[in-house]
């Protein structure tokens, strides 16, 4: 086996048990990541230097093809209700099998860390099929220095092999793609799908599931600083706007996606950005759009033109999921260390396609537990075939694919933090305004930064607020340099009595939604649901 690059020799790739390999590549940087994946096919070269690749028929995460090992460990910890179980047979043979598929083949290896507070991360080695794969987890996480390398040692173990095809029969899964996880000995196993994203959450996925032990809250978020005590923290599901309305060129970047709340602070998981590309703007978003053009950056599915290579970011034909993975330096504004004191604020993010919910509105300890556990979006008509209407979607904790244990664990944890440190928490809907989507239009992004800008500088503290009908949360009304009827929704539609009825049935859905988490809360959380309104 010949090894190149920089690495550890007493763990090298056959302490984990492979044997008969190509070829391991160690720690290898963007230039000859490159050339590896453009001299294999894997990808393609794009305009302004980013490394384009498609992921073949899987243009987003698998939640269904993922699996836990069920053993002492997990028995009565993890959130099975959630989460798909294969025995530990089941996963010894699927691990045999991943290291026989192996053999003979060139791998990738990259040695990084998940966190950057020392005292709460993982170091997390990743072997990978594809050049552009290892690039990608490269970008996504933090890279030790080149002198650490030498005495790292893993911690986790994730192995991607996009050509494996799991055998249901044999390997206790659901189809050719699996995605098993066994907390015991700290393995994560990828096959059968090219989707990158993958690696990246199955890190996410184990913290998850370790730092809650510590104290330790893990969120699906994104967050920025104006100093080390102004953090504001953004929960939100894919498409709500947290890569967005993170990058604010006043504000210094930590993250975009995962992050942890210690007893000393937020700190972010990862060191990159995996921001949506679908019609990216270069006047809306010019900071992600300029990581574009930059030479490291990774393009999932995003087309290029034939002849100039220029990314066709409009173009949805193959994924409306097109996505840039860069590191986190590519934006200027970005914190170095990853790391700041408590948030001060938190912002809950929601695209409510029903068009009911205001663009903001402030929450008490109680609510934000409340909204927090239901974590709702709303799919519109278009993003997945026989999606004609809205379609209410509740991921709790803004993130339940990616939560092993049960959301009340998450729950209580954030708020015992709200409480000690006095956070601010606001919900703010990036959705649509003046009818449901299709009759409406998509909340002004001006708006909802002027009132992001009110709620993080404190000003919105001082506004008049009154109580919304339905959901019973405070609502400004009026905030300088807002159009006073945006803040209140019914007067945005022309038909009143729809408005009314469509908010009903979402007063509904939440309801029925919660019934789920009625016995893991207080009496509290229970009084912030909103009125039922179709039973009064």
């Amino acid at each position: 086996m010949d090894n190149i690059g920089h690495y550890n020799a007493a763990h090298g790739a056959d302490t984990f048990g492979f044997r008969k390999l190509k070829s391991v590549c160690w720690n290898l940087e963007a230039p000859r990541l490159y050339e590896d994946a453009l001299k294999s096919g894997e990808a393609v070269l794009a305009k302004g230097g980013a490394l384009r690749a498609d992921t073949g028929i899987h243009t987003g995460r698998s939640p269904k093809d993922k699996f836990v090992v069920r053993d002492a460990t997990t028995e009565g910890s993890v959130w099975w209700e959630n989460n798909g179980s294969i025995t530990t047979a089941q996963f010894e043979a699927l691990l045999a099998d991943f290291l026989s598929h192996a053999e003979g083949k060139a791998l990738y290896a990259q040695d990084l860390y998940g966190g950057a507070d020392p005292a709460h991360r993982v170091k997390a080695r990743v072997f990978t099929e594809y050049a552009w794969h290892s690039l990608f987890i490269r970008n996504l996480l933090i890279r030790p220095e080149l002198e650490e390398l030498a005495s790292y040692v893993p911690e986790l173990t994730i192995v991607d092999l996009p050509s494996f095809k799991a055998d249901p029969a044999r390997h206790g899964c659901r189809s050719e793609t699996v995605i098993a996880i066994d907390f015991t000995r700290k393995i994560v196993l990828i096959g059968g799908t090219s989707y990158a994203g993958e690696m990246k959450k199955s890190v996410f996925t184990y913290l998850n599931f370790t730092l809650p032990g510590a104290g330790v809250m893990p969120m699906h978020c994104s967050a920025n600083a104006a100093s080390e005590n102004d953090v504001a923290v953004f929960f939100g599901l894919s498409g709500t706007g947290k890569t967005t309305l993170s990058a604010d060129p006043s504000r210094t970047l930590l993250g975009d996606d995962e992050h942890g709340w210690s007893g000393k602070g937020v700190f972010n998981f990862e060191g990159g950005c995996y921001a949506k590309t679908i019609r990216l703007s270069r006047d809306a978003e010019p900071e992600i759009y300029a990581t574009t053009e930059r030479f490291g950056t990774v393009l999932e599915n995003v087309t290029l033109d034939p002849i100039s290579r220029a990314p066709d970011f409009d173009d949805g034909s193959k994924t409306e999921n097109t996505r840039c993975a860069y590191p986190l330096h590519f934006i200027p504004n970005a914190s170095a260390t990853g790391r700041a004191g408590h948030p001060k604020n938190i912002v809950m993010l929601t695209c409510d396609a029903f068009g009911v919910l205001p663009p903001i509105a402030k929450l008490t300890g109680a609510e934000a537990m409340y909204h927090f556990l239901s974590g709702y979006t709303a799919k519109v008509a278009g993003t997945e075939k026989g999606v004609k209407d809205p379609e209410a979607t509740f991921s709790t904790c803004f993130g339940a694919p990616f939560m092993p244990r049960h959301p009340s664990v998450y729950g209580n944890l954030l708020r015992d933090l709200i409480a000690k440190h006095h956070v601010d928490c606001w919900l703010v809907n990036t959705g649509w305004t003046g009818g449901k989507y299709g009759v409406g239009r998509r909340m002004p992004i001006r708006v909802t930064r002027r009132l992001l800008s009110a709620a993080l500088d404190g000003s919105l503290n001082r506004a008049d607020f009154r109580r919304d009908p339905y959901f019973g949360f405070a609502v400004p009304t009026s905030v300088p340099g807002v159009e006073p009827h945006i803040l209140y929704p019914v007067k945005t539609w022309q038909d009143k009595a729809e408005f009314s009825e469509t908010a009903k049935r979402l007063v509904a859905m939440f309801r029925e939604n919660f019934k789920r988490f009625e016995s893991h809360v207080d009496d509290a959380v229970k009084a912030a649901a909103p009125v039922n309104s179709l039973a009064a």
